[in-house]
């Protein structure tokens, strides 16, 4: 149980998302490798966007030569 506002709160609420696989996969790996379960990371995820009233890193729409480079790469 976490305290929090001076109340007992239970885990219990649950959150569903349809991911491709393969990202699933990859970043299941890479918290393995630093210890943390999906669970853990998703509640360090939420906790961040609740202490900065935001998403914790930059969003920002790409410019012309990022979408380039984007398209570069798929295309391999």
């Amino acid at each position: 149980m976490t305290i929090f506002g001076g109340k007992n709160m239970s885990k219990t609420a649950v959150v569903q998302a349809r991911i491709e696989p393969t990202l699933k996969l990859e970043v299941e790996r890479v918290l393995r490798k630093i210890g943390l379960s999906t669970t853990e990371a998703i509640n360090i995820f939420f906790s961040r966007i609740r202490l900065e009233r935001g998403i914790p890193f930059e969003v920002k729409i790409p410019n012309e030569e990022t979408l380039r480079v984007f398209r570069d790469t798929d295309a391999g």
